[in-house]
């Protein structure tokens, strides 16, 4: 069964472009390279000076995403670039089957 990983980032105001710019062309080709990724969305919004970054990744199964997040699969992944541009650093992500999709 295919599952749904979903991490929630953020930003200053200031950083939204950058950071965006920074995921497409550093984290996103990272998930696709990772043998058992399906598919991604990418979503950001804006809520006064802070920006918020929501991270959905398919993948085949929790093995899968294993290879790409290591045994403690719960645990986020961050990149070293990161540091320069997130308000905080969320422990965890969240992780749910997928049972329809249309």
């Amino acid at each position: 069964m295919m599952i749904a990983r979903i991490w929630h980032g953020t930003t200053s105001e200031k950083d939204y472009d950058e950071y965006t710019a920074f995921m497409k062309s550093k984290a996103i080709p990272d998930y696709k390279k990772t043998e058992g990724f399906i598919k991604l969305t990418f979503l950001r919004n804006l809520k006064g000076s802070v920006a918020h970054f929501t991270l959905i990744t398919y993948w085949e199964n929790l093995e899968v995403i294993k290879n790409f997040a290591g045994a403690d699969f719960e645990k986020a992944k961050y990149y070293p670039e990161d540091a320069q541009f997130l308000l905080s650093f969320e422990e965890k992500v969240t992780h749910y089957e997928v049972f329809a999709e249309e």
